[in-house]
């Protein structure tokens, strides 16, 4: 079955371009296209698509807020696009929920890998984002939006795959890291989410910050 997607921009060239690139693919598929928050929600609830691509600064209702209703609804998942300049959107939409990060210049086939991604459950936060996301944690004054973390009944083993998911390590730069095979690595992970009650690799990296394990100097 075809990953079904919803494309919420503004710009119309924008949604065409992803429109005609996600065509030629046959495990994706396009069900509605929305020109602004407000709208993009209510499509998310109509179709229940796979993924919703969220652009960010849209009128009426801006990408943040939209991602935060559709999250909290539990229609689709989001992938947002942005750029490495907008770091306070970035922020708010990680709190919101949004569980990928797309920059609009980036290859087209890494976008659709990202669509891809995302669909399957997992979230996508390069090493230089999360490197950014956490500098950014340290340097806010109000809270982080998920409290303190608890780590009990984690193991040791656990503690060290939270910590290299924290710093924006896939699941095979972890096994390669920690001398074990992917599919340990992914199992890990797996844990983690079960343990920590996170809803995917987003919600580990803000853990992972708020438990200490990661910090802006992380290498």
């Amino acid at each position: 079955m075809a990953v079904r997607v919803v494309l919420a921009d503004d710009q119309p060239l924008i949604r065409a371009g992803l429109r005609v690139l996600i065509a030629d693919c046959p495990d994706l598929e396009v069900v509605g296209e929305a020109g602004d928050g407000a709208q993009a929600v209510r499509l998310a609830a109509e179709h229940r698509p796979d993924v919703v691509v969220m652009d960010i600064r849209m009128p009426d209702m801006d990408g943040i807020e939209a991602t935060r209703r559709i999250t909290a609804a539990a229609t689709a998942r989001v992938l947002v696009l942005t750029t490495f300049d907008d770091d306070d959107y970035v922020y708010g939409a990680l709190r919101a929920g949004a569980s990928g990060f797309l920059v609009k210049d980036m290859a087209l086939e890494d976008i659709l890998a990202a669509v891809r991604v995302v669909a399957a459950g997992e979230a996508l936060l390069a090493p230089g984002v999360t490197r950014r996301l956490i500098a950014d944690f340290a340097n806010r004054p109000e809270p982080s939006a998920a409290p303190p973390a608890e780590l009990s009944g984690v193991t040791e083993r656990e503690r060290e795959v939270l910590t290299l998911v924290g710093t924006g390590l896939s699941n095979g730069e972890i096994a390669e890291r920690l001398s074990i095979s992917v599919a340990t690595a992914k199992a890990h992970v797996a844990r983690l989410l079960t343990k920590l009650d996170a809803r995917d690799r987003v919600q580990l990296v803000i853990i992972a910050y708020n438990a200490g394990l990661v910090t802006p100097s992380t290498p």
